[in-house]
């Protein structure tokens, strides 16, 4: 078996794996195979690396991964023409949300499989991605390949994947929300709406560069919030009662419950 890594979707997601990957030489573009039905611009990018785009498919018969980013809900119909190629010993990697490890490795002829859920940031080498796999040479494939786009999460249990789903996957949405929010509290302040966009997302980035490393969270608070301060009176409103983590947990429990659901 070669090195070949075969990746079958250059949707949005798969699009930001590839992104990572070209950027940080986690996969030699050379060992790239890309299933893809229409042209993209990262696809072609990698072609002119020296990957190849849609080769005939016995070209698959030495693949050590495969990577599949279709649609859940496309899965089972886009894995049908390329069983018959694919190296028996290869193993399937799903960054599809809510299709659980057996009924995958059920889908490719008992492969092992190894589910990842990463996040977009993957494209820019600096993503969250939460993995886990009954097999641990499947898990090692999966970490050979996220680990240098991605700060990984190993889980002990497939069941943690919808709360992992819930926190990271769906997390950048919230803090994007969140962002908005904090613009439009501005507004309302008096701030004209470009500064107050503008201050808002560049705080987004500073807060992000802060939270590097093993510090808690509640010591990054303190860091910022010092007492009987300004911070420390906007956080009282925001924690009094519950204020924020009661949506929170509603978003978080809202996405695991969706997870779960697809995942029947």
């Amino acid at each position: 078996m070669s090195n070949a890594v075969v990746l079958q979707g250059v949707g949005r997601l798969g699009s930001a794996i590839l992104e990572g990957w070209l950027l940080t030489g986690a996969v030699d573009p050379k060992d790239l195979i890309i299933l893809t039905p229409s042209e993209k611009p990262v696809a072609e990018k990698a072609r002119a690396l020296g990957a190849q785009i849609n080769p005939a498919l016995d070209a698959l018969a030495h693949a050590k991964a495969f990577v599949i980013g279709v649609k859940p809900a496309k899965w089972v119909e886009a894995a049908q023409p390329i069983l018959q190629h694919l190296n028996p010993e290869a193993v399937i990697v799903s960054v599809m949300a809510g299709v659980p490890e057996v009924t995958i490795s059920a889908g490719f002829g008992g492969r092992r499989v190894v589910r990842v859920m990463p996040t977009t940031g993957v494209a820019q080498g600096k993503g969250v991605a939460s993995l886990c796999s009954s097999d641990q040479a499947a898990m090692n494939i999966g970490l050979s390949l996220f680990e240098p786009i991605a700060e990984t999460a190993v889980l002990t249990s497939e069941d943690l994947m919808h709360a992992a789903t819930a926190v990271s996957g769906c997390g950048p949405a919230y803090y994007f929300a969140f962002t908005r929010a904090l613009a439009q509290a501005g507004v309302a302040e008096g701030l004209p709406e470009d500064v107050a966009v503008k201050l808002a997302r560049a705080t987004l980035r500073s807060a992000a560069a802060g939270v590097v490393g093993d510090e808690s969270l509640d010591a990054l608070i303190d860091r910022v919030a010092s007492p009987g301060g300004v911070t420390q009176a906007g956080l009282v409103v925001l924690n009094e009662n519950g204020a924020l983590d009661r949506p929170v947990k509603g978003a978080v429990k809202a996405a695991v419950d969706k997870s779960t659901e697809l995942s029947a």
